[in-house]
């Protein structure tokens, strides 16, 4: 895989995604869109990649926003397309896809950077990061999932707040709120993120497959999440993994998951 915008490393059944346009502290634009898309895509069909890692390159940003340049002189119908899409070739596939993804945020995250982070499953912060969703002060709201994850991970009240002020928090302030799972410095970011999902990677990714799904079905209008964890829990006594895990369990020994 060979991007122009973005670095992709496997090792340890462990992928690192890098945005890596450091002069523009990482911004998102349309290509890198497009690129972080295909890329996860890419991982989501390779067997060898259980665990996904997203971060920035550099110690100042993880992703400082979108490219306002790109989609300043847009009209009102560009401006929905350009969320649609945003939403169908990258965010959505995030939030959807079955490999678990972890948000390593090095440093700020703003506007469409934060709503990045969002649609990963969870998120590690280092101690200098910045998180916030300031597009009001551009006359406009986060097109990218923002009002939505972000209601959902603090709270309405937080997340009317947090974009009616445009005001970036810190990383602790993030943690004290849900936003971040784990602060952490910025030495210890991506070792501490690696050692999360070397545990994930340890265990079943076809059973932690149907959790995501289940979970992310209590999140769907019009969607009973409970109908949903009932139908994956069943599935998977049907599989290879539910047989290797009861298997050595009774017999004592760890699991081989394949």
């Amino acid at each position: 895989m060979s991007y122009n915008n973005i670095l992709v490393e496997i090792e340890d059944n462990i992928a690192v995604l890098t945005v890596n346009r450091p002069n523009q502290l990482n911004a998102l634009n349309a290509e890198t869109i497009a690129e972080l898309g295909k890329a996860f895509k890419e991982l989501e069909g390779d067997k060898n990649t259980r665990a996904i890692i997203v971060t920035g390159s550099g110690e100042k940003a993880f992703v400082a926003g979108a490219d306002i340049k790109e989609f300043c002189q847009f009209n009102v119908v560009e401006g929905k397309k350009l969320a649609a899409n945003g939403h169908h070739t990258l965010f959505d596939v995030v939030q959807n896809l079955t490999t678990p993804v972890i948000a390593a945020v090095n440093g700020f995250a703003l506007g469409g950077g934060l709503e990045l982070a969002m649609s990963c499953h969870f998120r590690l912060a280092s101690n200098n990061a910045k998180l916030g969703l300031p597009e009001v002060t551009l006359g406009v709201i986060p097109g990218y999932g923002g009002t939505q994850r972000l209601a959902q991970l603090v709270g309405k009240g937080k997340a009317m707040e947090m974009i009616m002020t445009a005001q970036m928090i810190s990383a602790e302030e993030a943690l004290n709120h849900g936003l971040v799972n784990y602060l952490t410095s910025q030495e210890e970011l991506m070792d501490t993120s690696k050692k999360i999902a070397l545990k994930i990677v340890k265990n079943s990714s076809v059973a932690i497959a149907s959790a995501i799904r289940a979970i992310n079905a209590g999140y769907i209008d019009g969607v009973n999440g409970f109908d949903v964890e009932i139908e994956e829990f069943g599935k998977c006594f049907g599989t290879e993994d539910f047989k290797e895990g009861t298997t050595a369990f009774l017999e004592k020994r760890k699991p081989n998951f394949k």
